[in-house]
């Protein structure tokens, strides 16, 4: 456990050294502000039609906007799990960094298991916070709560521990540019399967469906975002909940218990065959 620590709080050090926590906070920064401008703007713009009836336009802002914050969050989380992990194996073996620890005194599982930590735990404190940072900024302009605040962030931070596990067994086979390629794609792969999943839904189209729900279970981050979305708007009715559900940043799936067993399965098998995998792996 103590060697784990040590490389977890080496990944942290790291991270320092190299001005990633600077950069990050910088553009995190600089998003929360514009998404603020772009929030005030946007209920603005629809005060003079008001709400109410069958169709509710500030709620429909409101959701909506939500739902950019909760793309944007784990698109930024993404990025920087991707950046903290896409050379962790590969990179220190190509810089000849790796060899001396994991022969004495650290070993190789507690290496891994130390580079999941660090990077999970920063991964994590950065979605729930940027997560809850839009929440607050939507309530403060707009005057609305989400139907449930704990849930979808819950949700997020699941998503991005597992992103991060994928990342870091990626990082044994690929060199890190070819690793953050390809977990740039995945995570592409994934959006492009929760969109299919709502034109299915929106057109009656099984087929559709039955390959949007192959690559949710194959990505199973997708799912839980996808749930983290429904969850945000689940209180709205009607027509409202039918234009917020089929929206860009809505989302007609719910999560369910299947879903979170499924996606606490992956990571604990991404894991194993990472640990698997690494322990064979001829440096």
């Amino acid at each position: 456990m103590r060697a784990t620590l040590t490389i977890a709080r080496y990944v942290l050090q790291e991270s320092v050294r190299r001005r990633v926590f600077a950069v990050v906070l910088v553009l995190t920064l600089l998003f929360l502000a514009l998404f603020t401008a772009a929030t005030i703007e946007a209920i603005q713009a629809v005060s003079p039609f008001g709400g109410g009836g069958r169709l509710d336009s500030h709620q429909i802002t409101a959701v909506t906007l939500l739902g950019l914050g909760v793309f944007a969050s784990l698109f930024l989380a993404t990025v920087l799990a991707v950046f903290l992990t896409l050379g962790a194996v590969r990179g220190d073996v190509e810089r000849g960094l790796l060899q001396p620890l994991v022969v004495r005194p650290i070993g190789r599982r507690a290496f891994l298991l130390g580079r999941f930590v660090g990077a999970v735990t920063v991964c994590i404190a950065y979605i729930v916070l940027l997560y809850a940072a839009v929440v607050l900024i939507v309530h403060q302009v707009g005057g609305r709560w989400p139907a449930h605040v704990i849930g979808p962030g819950l949700a997020l931070a699941a998503a991005i521990a597992i992103l991060v596990a994928m990342s870091l067994l990626g990082s044994i086979f690929l060199s890190a540019t070819a690793n953050g390629i390809a977990m740039f794609m995945l995570y592409g792969a994934g959006l492009v399967s929760g969109l299919l999943a709502t034109i299915g839904a929106a057109l009656g189209a099984h087929t559709v469906q039955t390959i949007a729900h192959a690559m949710a279970i194959a990505l199973p981050f997708e799912g839980l975002y996808q749930a983290a979305l429904h969850a945000l708007g689940s209180n709205q009715i009607g027509l409202t909940r039918v234009l917020v559900n089929l929206g860009p940043f809505g989302s007609s799936h719910a999560g369910s218990p299947a879903l979170y067993i499924w996606a606490v399965f992956y990571l604990a098998l991404t894991a194993l065959l990472a640990m698997v995998v690494f322990a064979r792996r001829d440096l």
